[in-house]
C-alpha cells in the first residue's frame, strides 16, 4: 500500500492511494493539469486511475474531478448527496463513470476494501475513508467540527491516518476573516485546530494508531512548524514519547512524500 499526499490544504486537496491493485484519487481539488503533473512527478499516468473519490463538494475537494474524469474516463465515487452537491461545480460525467455509494457500506475496488463514514462539516454527506489490503489500513479523514467516538472507532488501529490539522485557534481568532466564517471554522460542523488535532490522537494512539500526517493546514491560520509543535505537545503531555507515534505535515502546494505500508 502507498500513500502519498500531492496536495493538502485549504486551497486544494489530493491524494494518491494505490493498494490491492486500485490506483485512486481521494479528492481532486485542483484544476486538472495541475494534479496531472504532480501525478507524473510520481511516475504516474492518469489513464491509470481506477478513479476519484470524493469526500465532499467543496470546490477545494472538487475543481479539478469533471475535467479529469471526461479527458481520462475516470469513474468517480461519491455519495448521493455528495453527488448532488458538486454536479454543478463538476459538470457533465458520464454515466457509466457515475458511481454511487452508500455511506457507511463497504465496498471493493479491486482488492482493495473501501470503508466511508460520516463526517461532521457543512457539507451535504462529507465522509472520510478507511481503506484495506493486505492486512494493512490507511485512513484519510480532514474536514471535521469535532471528533466523536464514531469516528474514533472508524479510524482505530490505522496502520497511517492523514488527519485535519487545520488552524490554530489564536491565529484564527485575530486574523483577518470575518466574524461569521470565524465562527464557522470554529463550530462542530466546521475543521479541527492544531490542538484538538492532537487531544485526538492522543486518543488513537491506545487504539493503535502510531503513524499520522497532519493535513488540510490553513494558509492564512496555519503554519507547518506550529501544527507539528502543537500536536506533538500534546502527545508529550499524555506521555507519549517521540519515537512512539511518527508525525509528518502534508504540503498544502507540492508533494510532501510517498509513504509505504
Amino acid at each position: 500500500m502507498r500513500l502519498i499526499p500531492l496536495f493538502s490544504g485549504s486551497s486544494g486537496n489530493c491524494i494518491l492511494l494505490e493498494a490491492g491493485g486500485a490506483r485512486l484519487l481521494v479528492d481532486a481539488g485542483l484544476p486538472g493539469r495541475t494534479i496531472e503533473a504532480a501525478l507524473s512527478s510520481v511516475g504516474v499516468s492518469p489513464q491509470t486511475l481506477t478513479g476519484i473519490l470524493v469526500t465532499h463538494e467543496h470546490i477545494d475537494h472538487t475543481r479539478g474531478i469533471g475535467v479529469l474524469s471526461r479527458r481520462f474516463d475516470l469513474p468517480v465515487y461519491a455519495n448521493a448527496g455528495t453527488w448532488e452537491g458538486m454536479q454543478a461545480d463538476v459538470g457533465p460525467v458520464a454515466l457509466r463513470n457515475m458511481r454511487m455509494f452508500e455511506t457507511g457500506r463497504e465496498f471493493y475496488a479491486d482488492k482493495l476494501l473501501i470503508q466511508s463514514f460520516p463526517t461532521p462539516h457543512d457539507a451535504r454527506e462529507s465522509v472520510g475513508y478507511s481503506f484495506a489490503a493486505e492486512d494493512r489500513r490507511a485512513s484519510v479523514m480532514t474536514d471535521i467540527g469535532y471528533v466523536p467516538e464514531a469516528l474514533l472507532d472508524a479510524v482505530g488501529k490505522s496502520d497511517l491516518l492523514l488527519i485535519e490539522s487545520n488552524h490554530d485557534e489564536e491565529m484564527l481568532k485575530v486574523g483577518p476573516y470575518p466574524y461569521p466564517l470565524k465562527r464557522r471554522i470554529l463550530g462542530d460542523q466546521g475543521h479541527l485546530s492544531n490542538e484538538n488535532c492532537g487531544k485526538t490522537l492522543c486518543k488513537l494512539y491506545k487504539r493503535g494508531v502510531r503513524c499520522a500526517i497532519l493535513g488540510h493546514l490553513s494558509k492564512e491560520n496555519n503554519y507547518e512548524q506550529l501544527a507539528l509543535e502543537t500536536v506533538r505537545s500534546e502527545l508529550r503531555c499524555e506521555d507519549i514519547p517521540d519515537d512512539a507515534f511518527q508525525l509528518t505535515v502534508a504540503h498544502r502546494d507540492r508533494i510532501t512524500g510517498v509513504f509505504v505500508l
